[in-house]
């Protein structure tokens, strides 16, 4: 059996080395039109910021240790130009020599990948002007800026590759501003969410232009000047284009391979196309997102590595399934994490299903124990049936752990509320007695059972304008003197009962504390003695992280050319 295989990286050198364990007959080539087989792409951002000094870090496997191990004839800057799926052959072009030839196969295993966005925007094909998406990309960038020691970049986009490149931009000792279309960074997180990333990247120096849509790159003296559709500039020694991927498919579609959403290549489960005997995987394929079923393109190094696989599998005839993914990611931003898996409450919103969320800030671990720092986590799940959706984290330590539970549990089929009963480890040292994913079961279940009723921060504006609303802050005078929200009164929630005929009875009562615990203890309290009243989501803290986010968010330079980005 002859197996051809195009594109490395994740997908393809995982169904390379699979194949190869499988049959050891196999005759397997892998084309690859880059210099480099199997990289670390996630990698790539922190060579340029330095956290990682060696270039050869970089490459997990060369062509000479995958012929080495597995006897896989691996040929860089290949280039499979056509697919001849009726003659079962492939044209082949050798980039560096121009040469054009064919090769036979048996079966074909599509792993082009996906390139980055370029949109018809004047001014891109600029020197000044990059992407990262393979190594010669960053090795690139990492030239530019040790020979022409730039001093200032524009990011525009704020997804996860265009956050780590202004991180590391940042590290290597660039001003950066970030340029983003959207509302808020980060897509996988609510705008309510991605707040303290907004808090954080200007605390670093890093500017933000929110809602702000680019639309020509003008060279400009000695600079580039980044203009937006409203018309403002931004100057920039450099710009990195970084506004998301599109799947790499015009071979699969020149060869009448199906495609779907965003130009994908339609696969089924066993990863085959609509043409037999060829495959696909990775990031140019379209897959059923797990939480929704709907078909989805999920660009991560995960699902890529174990769609791999399972085409080889099915090529050597097993029956291996690819079951959908849910997009767990997770991002480092200086000493912040953030982390995210399944759907978010606007995806779900829009989708119409009807969907809650609960908002806590617990510790790392024990709180008594020392060295313990507050996460921000948010579990949404569909209020009709109680599933689990998705799960949205901001925090330092602990953050991946807890993102994971919350991963497995969406992949386990468990209920929201079931989070509760998860039996998991305990030490002082590495969480409390009860976990912060046991605390979400426990809020849920209390929202299902309908023990406590909430209000959520974009709700509250229009609420507490209302005549026929009572606003009660439950924290000590102490904490209500350092900041609260206008229009609260406060009533320590261990005076409540003594205090209970300040508060009409025929109103409705939003109650405040701090992370949303006192609060709710008072709203139990209030409910049992024939108050209608609604926990606020989160507390004040998290009410705080919002309104400091979105002053964070705001232009820098109204108008104007910013000479320093």
């Amino acid at each position: 059996m002859k197996v051809v295989i195009v594109g490395g990286v994740a997908g393809g050198a995982s169904a390379a080395a699979r194949l190869r364990r499988l049959d050891e007959n196999a005759q397997i080539i892998m084309l690859e039109r880059s210099g480099f087989v199997s990289y670390a792409n996630c990698g790539l951002p922190y060579y340029i910021g330095g956290a990682i000094t060696e270039e050869e870090a970089l490459t997990l496997q060369t062509p000479e240790s995958f012929w080495q191990r597995f006897r896989v004839d691996v040929r860089v800057k290949n280039e499979v130009t056509e697919i001849h799926a009726a003659e079962k052959l492939v044209t082949v072009k050798k980039l560096d020599t121009g040469e054009v030839y064919q090769e036979t196969y048996d079966k074909l295993i599509l792993s082009p990948g996906a390139k980055p966005t370029r949109p018809n925007m004047p001014g891109l094909n600029d020197k000044r002007v990059f992407v990262l998406r393979t190594v010669e990309d960053t090795l690139n960038i990492h030239q530019f800026i040790r020979e022409q020691k730039p001093q200032t970049a524009v990011v525009i986009g704020g997804g996860f590759i265009g956050l780590e490149m202004a991180e590391n931009l940042t590290e290597a000792g660039l001003k950066v501003s970030i340029v983003e279309y959207a509302d808020h960074l980060l897509a996988p997180l609510d705008t309510d969410m991605a707040s303290q990333i907004h808090t954080l990247m200007q605390k670093h120096g890093v500017k933000l232009y929110l809602n702000t849509a680019v639309s020509a790159l003008v060279p400009q003296s000695d600079v580039l000047a980044v203009q937006t559709a409203d018309g403002k500039e931004i100057a920039a020694d450099m710009v990195v284009l970084s506004i998301g991927v599109t799947p790499d498919t015009e071979i699969a579609k020149k060869a009448g391979i199906a495609l779907g959403n965003k130009g994908s290549i339609k696969v089924n489960s066993r990863m085959e196309t609509s043409l037999p005997d060829i495959y696909a995987v990775g990031d140019a394929v379209e897959l059923s997102h797990f939480v929704t079923g709907q078909p989805a393109v999920i660009a991560l190094a995960g699902p890529a590595n174990k769609q791999g696989r399972i085409a080889a599998d099915n090529i050597c005839g097993g029956h291996s399934e690819f079951k959908g993914a849910q997009g767990s990611s997770i991002i480092k931003l200086f000493d912040m994490t953030a982390a995210a898996t399944g759907i978010n409450q606007t995806f779900a919103a829009a989708n119409g299903i009807d969907c809650d969320s609960v908002i806590l800030s617990p510790a790392s671990h024990a709180s008594y124990y020392p060295g313990g720092k507050v996460m921000t986590m948010k579990v949404v799940f569909d209020k009709t049936n109680g599933k689990l959706l998705g799960a949205q984290i901001v925090g330092y330590e602990g953050v991946d752990k807890r993102i994971d539970v919350l991963a497995t549990a969406i992949r386990a089929g468990l209920k929201a509320d079931e989070l509760a009963e998860l039996d998991l480890a305990y030490a002082p040292p590495y969480s409390s007695a009860k976990d912060p994913v046991n605390m979400a079961g426990f809020m849920i279940e209390n929202i299902l059972t309908g023990k406590v009723k909430q209000l959520h921060y974009e709700q509250l504006s229009e609420r507490m304008q209302q005549p026929d609303v009572f606003l009660l802050d439950t924290r000590t005078p102490q904490e209500y003197a350092r900041g609260h929200v206008q229009g609260f009164v406060n009533i320590p929630v261990d005076a409540l009962r003594e205090r209970m005929d300040e508060i009409p009875k025929d109103k409705t009562v939003y109650v405040m504390c701090q992370s949303g615990l006192r609060s709710y203890i008072a709203c139990r309290i209030l409910s049992q003695n024939g108050f209608d009243c609604y926990n606020f989501a989160g507390g004040y803290r998290f009410y705080n992280l919002i309104t400091q986010g979105k002053k964070t968010a705001e232009y820098a330079y109204p108008c104007g050319m910013d000479k320093k980005a």
